[in-house]
């Protein structure tokens, strides 16, 4: 196994996972997190269907098995009775962190009404940081720009490698520096 950190990247959808639409989400956290992520990190993608106990077996495995400091899954997080994402990863953390699902509510409010229907949130799961995301890929990278500051501290906190970012690109918060300036 690799030294480089390890970032699981989850796309849960019925459709991507049969092979009937092209998945969207997954490239657009990997293309996303490389713009930003300064240091050498590998991507361990997975693409899997709505059924929460293959979402729980799957965060387990990255978590626990492939070593990811961060997970980050797209899809599953709205109203419908298969999107079940948000149920998995409760099921599967140690603790939630409801700060991530707030915030990623409140940007996405300035964009779109029905962003109230969305359920994101994160949590952590041994020394693993699990995010939710939306499904649409503008989306996503609105929500990874708003929570991307707090998540290299996070992951130090949970005694993970050190992320850096593209300071030019997304400045990561940690104690004893200048805080970030709001991303809008």
């Amino acid at each position: 196994m690799s030294h480089l950190p390890r970032i699981g990247i989850v796309t849960v959808s019925d459709r991507a996972s049969r092979g009937e639409y092209e998945d969207r989400g997954g490239p657009a956290i990997q293309a996303w997190l490389a713009e930003v992520l300064a240091c050498a990190w590998e991507p361990v993608p997975r693409v899997i269907a709505d059924e929460q106990p293959l979402i729980e077996s799957t965060l387990r495995e990255l978590c626990d098995h492939e070593r990811c400091c961060l997970v980050v899954t797209t899809g599953g997080t709205g109203p419908a009775r298969r999107d079940v994402t948000p149920e998995a990863t409760i099921a599967v953390c140690d603790k939630v962190l409801p700060g991530f699902g707030e915030l990623m509510r409140q940007v996405s409010l300035t964009k779109v009404p029905t962003a109230i229907l969305s359920r994101q949130l994160a949590g952590t799961r041994g020394g693993s940081l699990i995010i939710n995301l939306p499904g649409q890929p503008k989306a996503i990278g609105e929500c990874l720009e708003a929570v991307f500051p707090a998540v290299p501290y996070c992951i130090d906190l949970l005694e993970g490698p050190y992320l850096t970012t593209r300071e030019e690109r997304l400045k990561a918060f940690r104690p004893g520096q200048k805080p970030p300036a709001t991303h809008r």
